[in-house]
């Protein structure tokens, strides 16, 4: 695929996204014969139009990207359930939080106490309309550009946003956390976003369900020095005792919320 105009090289691109859900820059120069720079160009020009999601490297189709958020909001929900309630106990009833993106933190403001009539500040659309219904909270959504699937924004507007405000708590989304990255995550306009948020809370938890420990994402967000505590679940695998040991190595708090797997009855 050489010698293409630039527009029919971005359908091109566009169509070979969108077939394989994820793509690398450097896969698709070799493809269409240009240089890296190039492809990036042009992925930036469909990123600007809504037409996939660039992460480091390369490209997200949107439709992947919605997808990826309905199947996580489903992937290890008890464990998200039970780590959310733990979170929503520390919210005192005239607290200003902040709540961030992603399904933990959705669930988050689900299990926020029936008495809380304090201040939420969040990029999260999903979370917004979730408590949209409750007239006793105060409800302020950042605004700023919005990605397809989390529905999360980011950007200048919403950094500006939380960086003229102060919150008691921030619980704070992640892509991972271990002991010697610290925490993580893909994108990396989130990230920034997020270490505004870490800047303006008088303390900050980590929502993260014991699948996330030990794990590295792309683009640091800070140490774990930097935050009060993560909130995760009970989880006696080998693999997540491993990651928590070596967490607690690091000398972080760790907040373990008890899990009750629902299991199917066996016919007696």
């Amino acid at each position: 695929m050489v010698n293409m105009m630039p527009t029919q090289r971005r359908q091109a691109i566009l169509a070979e996204v969108r077939k394989a859900s994820a793509v690398s820059a450097e896969d698709l120069a070799g493809m269409f014969g240009v240089s890296v720079e190039t492809i990036r160009r042009d992925l930036r020009g469909l990123r600007d139009q809504g037409l996939l999601e660039l992460v480091y490297g390369g490209a997200l189709s949107v439709q992947s990207t919605e997808g990826t958020f309905a199947v996580r909001s489903t992937t290890h929900h008890e464990r998200k359930r039970a780590l959310a309630a733990l979170a929503a106990s520390l919210v005192q009833p005239q607290d200003t939080i902040i709540i961030d993106i992603g399904t933990t933190a959705l669930e988050v403001a689900r299990a926020l106490p029936a008495d809380f009539c304090g201040r939420v500040l969040t990029n999260s659309v999903p979370v917004a309309m979730e408590l949209s219904a409750r007239d006793e909270i105060e409800l302020l959504l950042s605004g700023g550009q919005v990605r397809a699937g989390d529905a999360a924004c980011y950007g200048a507007q919403a950094d500006a946003f939380f960086a003229q405000v102060f919150a008691d708590k921030a619980f704070l989304g992640s892509g991972g956390v271990h002991a010697e990255a610290g925490l993580t995550d893909y994108y990396p306009h989130e990230v920034a976003t997020r270490r505004v948020m870490i800047a303006h809370a008088g303390a900050s938890y980590v929502l993260a369900d014991s699948s996330k420990l030990g794990k590295v994402a792309v683009h640091r967000v800070c140490a774990l020095a930097q935050v009060t505590a993560i909130v995760t679940n009970a989880d006696n695998s080998n693999i997540a005792a491993e990651a928590a040991k070596a967490l607690a190595a690091a000398d972080c708090d760790i907040l373990r919320a008890p899990v009750l797997e629902t299991t199917p009855q066996q016919p007696g």
